[in-house]
């Protein structure tokens, strides 16, 4: 039998063995062939454990995260990230770790698959071998993803590499990805059994209904828009923001990811949490629930890579009781107000205070909000480092699931039929606390329910790595993001639909004291205009009165002067029908004779 080598290549660099939280232990070096580690199913599961740990890595809600309507970088503009998260892309200042992360994972999943296919096990053991087998497709799928949605067309292999010989490889069109990854997360979730049989282990490794949510996720995608161009002639004129040319394929695509959801949905082992609090409480202190279905598992020095809760958390002083979090992110600042009156969801994903070093609460100003699903004070602990929280990352939620349903049932159905409107709404009701008469009127045509699936994602998921490519695969992205920082100027000038926000707060400081605390958001009163003696009168009855326009960057009006420095960097390398899709990094070209001259055209 010929030997599958577990070595992995990408771009001529060896990657060694990771586990994540909960997995079994990791193989004690790093080459093996078929003849040991494929030869019983616990040596062979170590290989697709092994797998996980390339799934995910921290370009992906970092650099990636950032440059949306809700999220922004606080880095200096020099700064590689910041420019990243701002559309300021060469080949040079590209994004390099997610390109080969994501390899990594797919050659490990092609040789787990390999061997797993290669394998002889009792009848006792074959619900084992199908569900690692099955693992080990949904991971290959997955992973393709993630360089697809940012990446456009890229190399594509399902063999190892150690069978191949392939050591260099050219771009392939990304619709033929989209179609071998959605037979594969089909087959995937043929194989793999639902969470409630008690076979997975953890919420970090895929079940049947993981593996469905997924397949929904590709197919929204596959049927969806994108940055295109002629890969014969790899010309600039060519490039352009259009769907597949098959009108056929885009309805059997909306089908098939209705159709994942609604085996989910059906199958009734998923729920909301009655609370959206809790959803997120529950991952920083590792509590798991069924509106998880699938987490990147963080623990420990080796496997917390993603540094879940300080580069994407709230501020906290290096002296205070929690230890320090830097967050390198910030809030969007109109998309406080973007969230309508009564979305508890507002003050769980916006974080409207840091903590300083006597523990004290102080309410951040608009342009300093920070993000809340990962804040540091509600973790049981420190975490294994102050940059390594522990907290797992949600890469599928139930809602989703409901969210992914309705939109798909209304661009299968043209227009939301009554399936599409109760999952929409299952979603918006708990937003609002559950409560129905707050949610407003649920559009009835297919454009209003499109726009309206647009807007809830960007409630229910902020922060979350979705909302950049959600924006460019609904074709959006360069109208959203010019229409935001528009929406900005006007909010910095208090004038528009911001000519009544307030541009002062008046609230009780209050101390930290412990960990997993309860405080959701500061509470305070905010004012349009106060005099001299209103602020002294308040102070002196002990409040905190915060000028929620930066007082270093304010004109004469107490108001940002639109255009300054903070907006005129945002979103300043945007540019239509070129920045929706990265370059390859010149470090993965030049490794790479295969991409040589298939760079991005507008590169």
């Amino acid at each position: 039998m010929k030997k599958i080598y577990l070595l992995i290549t990408v771009g001529l660099t060896s990657l060694s063995l990771n586990s994540c939280k909960k997995f079994l232990e990791q193989p004690s070096v790093t080459k093996y062939d078929s003849q040991n580690i494929f030869e019983t199913i616990d040596r062979a599961e170590m290989v697709v454990v092994g797998c996980y740990s390339q799934t995910f890595n921290r370009e992906l809600y970092y650099q990636l995260g950032m440059g949306t309507d809700e999220c922004m970088s606080t880095e200096a503009t020099s700064n590689s990230k910041n420019q990243v998260g701002n559309y300021v892309y060469t080949p040079s200042i590209s994004p390099s770790s997610t390109f080969t992360v994501m390899y990594a994972g797919i050659e490990y999943a092609n040789v787990a698959i390999k061997g797993l296919q290669g394998m002889s096990v009792s009848d006792a053991q074959k619900p084992k071998l199908n569900m690692l087998l099955g693992e080990a497709y949904a991971i290959r799928a997955m992973n393709y993803l993630n360089l697809i949605r940012f990446f456009g067309d890229v190399p594509y292999s399902t063999e190892p590499v150690g069978e191949t010989g392939q050591f260099s490889s050219s771009r392939v069109s990304r619709d033929v990805i989209y179609d071998g990854c959605v037979k594969d997360l089909q087959t995937a979730a043929g194989l793999l059994p639902w969470k409630s049989a008690g076979m997975v282990p953890t919420y970090e490794r895929f079940t049947k209904q993981a593996a469905l949510g997924i397949l929904a996720r590709v197919a929204l995608y596959a049927a969806g828009y994108s940055l295109r161009w002629d890969l014969t002639t790899n010309a600039a004129a060519s490039v352009k923001i259009a769907q597949r040319s098959d009108a056929t394929r885009i309805k059997e695509l909306y089908k098939i990811a209705a159709d994942a959801c609604k085996q989910v949905i059906d199958k009734g082992e998923n729920s909301l949490l009655p609370s959206f609090e809790t959803v997120f409480r529950n991952l920083i202190t590792s509590k798991y629930d069924n509106e998880s279905l699938l987490l990147f598992g963080q623990w420990g020095q080796d496997n917390n890579d993603s540094q879940s809760g300080y580069t994407n958390g709230i501020f906290a002083h290096a002296s205070c009781i929690f230890g320090k979090s830097q967050p390198a992110m910030a809030v969007t600042p109109t998309y406080w107000y973007d969230f309508a009156a009564g979305d508890l969801r507002r003050d769980v994903t916006i974080c409207n205070y840091g903590i300083n070093a006597d523990n004290g609460r102080d309410m951040n100003t608009y342009s300093s909000n920070t993000i809340g699903k990962f804040r540091a004070n509600w973790g049981p602990n420190t975490g294994t480092a102050v940059n390594k929280r522990d907290i797992d990352w949600p890469v599928l939620r139930y809602s989703d699931i409901l969210l992914m349903y309705a939109e798909a049932l209304n661009e299968y159905n043209n227009g939301p039929a009554g399936d599409a409107k109760a999952a929409f709404e299952q979603v918006r009701i708990r937003g609002f606390g559950g409560d129905a008469s707050k949610i407003g009127t649920t559009p009835s045509d297919y454009q209003g329910f499109r726009n309206a699936i647009i807007n809830e994602r960007k409630f229910e998921f902020g922060f979350e790595s979705l909302r950049r490519t959600d924006l460019e695969r609904w074709g959006i992205l360069y109208e959203t993001l010019t229409k935001t920082k528009q929406n900005l100027n006007n909010m910095a000038g208090v004038t528009g639909a911001y000519a009544n926000i307030d541009r002062y707060r008046v609230y009780k400081r209050t101390i930290a004291t412990s960990f997993q605390d309860p405080v959701v958001a500061v509470p305070y009163t905010g004012y349009k205009a106060l005099t001299p003696a209103d602020s002294t009168t308040m102070a002196k009855a002990g409040n905190v009165v915060l000028r929620m326009h930066n007082a270093s960057i304010l004109n004469s009006q107490g108001t940002l002067a639109p255009n300054n420095a903070l907006i005129s960097n945002l979103f300043r390398g945007l540019e239509r029908e070129k920045v929706e899709i990265l370059p390859i990094a010149t470090s993965i070209i030049d490794v790479n004779p295969g991409l040589r001259g298939q760079q991005h055209p507008k590169y």
